[in-house]
């Protein structure tokens, strides 16, 4: 019985920490190979970062940040529509997708009977929705906007639809995890006292849910920003000279206008847009950071 005792305790020990003692020459060779697969993959990223950062370092100035893009002199275009476009879109695209994407994912986990088909559709749906290439939203922004009766689907409008489908199915998973992970003794205790369902929810279950909701909200905007397939896709400009005025107001993108500029002949515009890949990954990386920093804060153990 003790020898049992132990074997099963060992195992344990070793499943919990992620340690075994078995080291032969097969079980080596994975795990190098999954070191190596990881020093690869980190090595070509910052390959390309550096180069890239090279390659631009001509242009990180305030012009890059401030002025308009320029076809007559292309060593002095700058991004400052692309950016103020960014963040219009990133704006109206959170006001879309977050509110929607809290309230679905708490009617699934909280209120929706999984007994149900329709309940169960929705559940498969969603597993897969996460999985669709980003064109294919862009293509269903087009559609949405037809329907609205709108001629034209480059404004502020058409992106924030296309954005705001594409990463309401991340907001919604994350959210459902991080609801899914909060205690059901809070749930319990908030009913014995007489609340409703509704109550615990709404006063419990949500607040405490708070951190996990907004780091994977974050890292779903970090998503959009970087994305370029559903824009075109929605006929968002490469370039303006304005800035975005408001909701039916045409506009641009830093990836748009990235996309744009590589595919130009003029060194200066490929140099261009090298600088704003840099800003566009120091944009991302922002986001990143922030959605670092919240969950770090905020998180409870429970």
């Amino acid at each position: 019985m003790s020898v049992a005792t132990t074997v099963a305790r060992e195992t344990t020990r070793s499943v919990s920490t992620g340690r075994s003692k078995d080291r032969g020459l097969g079980s080596l060779i994975f795990l190098g190979g999954l070191w190596f697969s990881l020093f690869f993959g980190v090595m070509v990223l910052l390959v390309l970062i550096i180069d890239t950062a090279i390659a631009g370092a001509g242009r990180f100035d305030t012009g890059l940040l401030t002025d308009y893009s320029s076809r007559i002199r292309p060593e002095e275009t700058g991004f400052r529509a692309g950016i103020l476009g960014s963040l219009w879109l990133m704006l109206f695209t959170a006001l879309f997708a977050v509110p929607l994407g809290i309230a679905a994912a708490l009617y699934l986990e909280e209120f929706a009977d999984n007994e149900r088909w329709w309940n169960r559709l929705i559940e498969v749906n969603l597993q897969n929705l996460a999985a669709v290439p980003s064109i294919v939203y862009g293509l269903l922004a087009v559609a949405v906007m037809a329907l609205l009766g709108f001629e034209r689907s480059g404004i502020v409008l058409g992106g924030s639809i296309a954005l705001a489908l594409l990463i309401l199915p991340v907001i919604i998973i994350t959210t459902r995890e991080a609801v899914r992970a909060v205690p059901q003794e809070i749930r319990q205790g908030s009913l014995a006292l007489g609340a409703t369902v509704w109550q615990t929810t709404w006063r419990q279950t949500l607040p405490s849910a708070i951190p996990g909701i907004s780091t994977g909200t974050i890292l779903g905007l970090s998503r959009a920003i970087g994305e370029a397939a559903p824009l075109i896709v929605v006929g968002l400009a490469g370039a303006v000279r304005f800035d975005p005025s408001g909701l039916f107001s045409e506009v641009t993108a830093l990836p748009m206008m990235i996309y744009s500029l590589t595919s130009q002949s003029q060194e200066d515009f490929r140099t261009a847009a090298s600088a704003a890949i840099i800003v566009l990954l120091v944009m991302i990386l922002g986001l990143n950071a922030l959605a670092i920093f919240i969950r770090n804060k905020f998180q409870k153990t429970w």
